[in-house]
């Protein structure tokens, strides 16, 4: 049996997860696009501030300078580079996905704070 690396008491932070909706009309000649829910809308995530150690082992060979915080989670196959992580009164977005060994069982998000 394969079983995630993060432990299910590690992960205390309950994430609302969302994608772009399909473009809609807004009537003045340009789309705009509602976050939609993915399915399940959310999960018990670990969600800690991301680190230059981290950084160069998750996303090895990229340039992530942007990352702000790490959110691993059971393994969703939704969450793309365009997903937003609601976290509690906080968004962030995703900019880098990881699955540890392509294993289908965790999923790690690299993500950017968006400060209003």
């Amino acid at each position: 049996m394969i079983a995630p690396t993060t432990s299910i008491g590690a992960r205390p932070h309950w994430v609302l997860l969302q994608n772009p909706d399909t473009a809609v009309p807004d009537g003045d000649g340009g789309y705009t696009q509602a976050p939609a829910p993915l399915a399940p809308p959310g999960m018990f995530a670990q969600v800690r501030p991301a680190t230059a150690k981290d950084l160069e082992r998750v996303a090895a060979g990229t340039v992530l300078s942007m990352a702000s915080h790490i959110v691993t989670m059971p393994y969703h196959p939704q969450v793309t580079t365009k997903t937003q992580i609601l976290f509690g009164a906080r968004r962030l977005n995703v900019v880098g996905v990881a699955s540890p060994d392509e294993r289908h069982v965790e999923t790690i998000a690299i993500c950017a704070e968006v400060v209003a």
